[in-house]
């Protein structure tokens, strides 16, 4: 699946390069806001939610989604930043999601794409996105420069790894955030255990971020014992009622 994906967003990504070229991308004044700082900063458990309208594996996941206020309850329930899918075939995302968060939060913005073009990078910092997701596995040996550019323009990374190979490349890259995704991207199947695997890999000065298929407060216990400094949670709190609310139980693990 992870292929297909990756083929399409090329295509979208080369269609928004003719129609809107990066000297013609708009321009925001906005600081940025340093997700690396709000993890290490966290009194409590350090948890990114993730603004996610559709799963590949699961569907959608909310209806009628007011992107705006969910995050604000995001903030509420004691999130230390807002992810926000921007994939807009398989996971019904938007750039328009994007700056709504931005302005409606003073919470740090990450943009969770497949991001494989330079184009991109600089689109991210356009519309607002305070750091950005670099999947280890689709960028191979474009990532030391894409790092690069993304450090230059301003805007904080973390690298995606599944195994320990990737683990390798995002450290001699220079990453200075490493997520490992529990999700294996091809069969979409989840092992929590991935991430406590692949923590003996990851230096101590890098921070570690658990990504995918957290459902509870034990869940997160787990991860964080295993050596995560954080984690990311979407589904189950697109699908919550009251996601704030869950968030507060979630802090608190």
């Amino acid at each position: 699946m992870i292929d297909e994906i990756i083929s399409d967003v090329r295509k979208e990504t080369e269609r928004r390069k003719h129609e809107v070229p990066v000297k013609d991308l708009p321009v925001r004044s906005n600081s940025i806001r340093s997700l690396s700082g709000a993890i290490l900063d966290s009194k409590l458990v350090p948890i990114i939610a993730e603004i996610k309208p559709i799963s590949p594996s699961e569907g959608i996941l909310r209806q009628n989604l007011d992107v705006a206020a969910l995050a604000r309850e995001y903030e509420a329930g004691g999130a230390i930043a807002i992810s926000v899918l921007t994939e807009q075939k398989y996971f019904g995302g938007s750039l328009k999601s994007l700056v709504e968060v931005k302005d409606s939060v003073d919470l740090p913005v990450f943009r969770k794409d497949f991001i494989v073009d330079e184009y991109q990078i600089y689109e991210s910092a356009a519309y607002g996105a305070d750091s950005i997701l670099l999947i280890a596995s689709c960028v191979r040996n474009k990532l030391p420069y894409l790092l690069s550019l993304a450090n230059e323009i301003g805007l904080e990374t973390i690298v995606e790894c599944r195994t320990a190979q990737d683990v390798k490349l995002a450290v001699d890259s220079g990453a200075k955030m490493v997520g490992v995704n529990n999700r294996n991207l091809n069969t979409l199947r989840v092992d929590l255990g991935v991430t406590k695997q692949l923590a003996k890999y990851i230096p101590s000065n890098k921070i570690l971020i658990s990504e995918s298929g957290i459902k509870t407060a034990k869940d997160i216990r787990f991860l964080m014992g295993a050596g995560a400094n954080a984690v990311l949670i979407g589904t189950v709190l697109m699908r919550s009622k009251r996601p704030g609310e869950e968030l507060q139980k979630f802090v608190q693990a």
